[in-house]
């Protein structure tokens, strides 16, 4: 198997799984660049799956099953270009002969799913949308605190070799917040080296790893001491899990 992140729009990746012949594709706003890609790899699209209702991971969809017939299969409870198998959490989809497991992940959406394969080519496979980003999380658009750090929690108790494909680029900016944060770090600081060197020779920083983010992510460390002290330094009133996690998502949003 083989894993591309087709870049798109400003930072978006369009992430394309393939065996050579048949391929899959998740969240793909926009539909040319996926287009060139299976016709650069000769490769035909049997499959796309969808996260989230936003148009920048829908708006390639009906161009692509309309030129490919590829099956769409997207979240019950979102508005996705039809038609398509509307999932739930428990559902499974059976693509390139991979079982992937339908995850429910409120937060950035109200009904925002990942999709998860224990075993593909020796590592589990995530594809989160953006639930999950490299150091960070989404936005809380439609969801609450709550909801999107038990959507994290979930994510987090996968195994820590699973692979994270997330949907931006927004990892360097992502990691100066981390290390407002925690600046004493030091997994953090070597993290972010790596992830500075790989842009600078114009390389994805994706895909992370489970185990990576434990390590760096301060919405994956909400109940660790340091983010913790963070959080109340920003609020004092963050006392909880859930109000600690609320203060750190709103100083990430106003962090500049």
């Amino acid at each position: 198997m083989f894993i591309i992140p087709i870049p798109a729009f400003t930072d978006n990746y369009l992430w394309l799984l393939h065996d050579g012949r048949r391929a899959l594709v998740v969240d793909p706003g926009d539909a040319e660049p996926v287009q060139r890609a299976l016709q650069e790899n000769g490769l035909q699209l049997a499959s796309i799956l969808v996260t989230h209702h936003h148009p920048d991971h829908t708006g390639g969809v009906d161009a692509l099953r309309e030129a490919t017939g590829a099956q769409v299969y997207g979240p019950a409870r979102e508005q996705i270009p039809g038609p398509f198998r509307k999932l739930t959490g428990g559902d499974t989809v059976r693509a390139l002969g991979l079982d992937f497991e339908v995850m429910d992940v409120p937060g950035h959406t109200a009904g925002h799913i990942a999709f998860y394969t224990p075993e593909m080519d020796g590592r589990p496979l995530l594809f989160c949308g953006d639930t999950l980003f490299s150091g960070g999380c989404g936005r809380l658009f439609e969801g609450t605190p709550a909801q999107m750090l038990a959507s994290l929690d979930r994510l987090a108790a996968l195994p820590g070799n699973t692979r994270v494909c997330c949907t931006h680029e927004y990892t360097m900016s992502n990691l100066r917040f981390a290390l407002a944060v925690e600046p004493d770090n030091s997994e953090l600081i070597g993290y972010h080296a790596r992830c500075a060197a790989l842009r600078d020779a114009g390389l994805p920083t994706l895909p992370t790893s489970i185990a990576q983010e434990l390590l760096i992510n301060p919405f994956l460390r909400t109940r660790q001491a340091t983010v913790m002290a963070a959080a109340r330094r920003f609020d004092p009133a963050a006392h909880d899990d859930n109000s600690v996690f609320a203060a750190i998502r709103q100083w990430k949003n106003q962090f500049k």
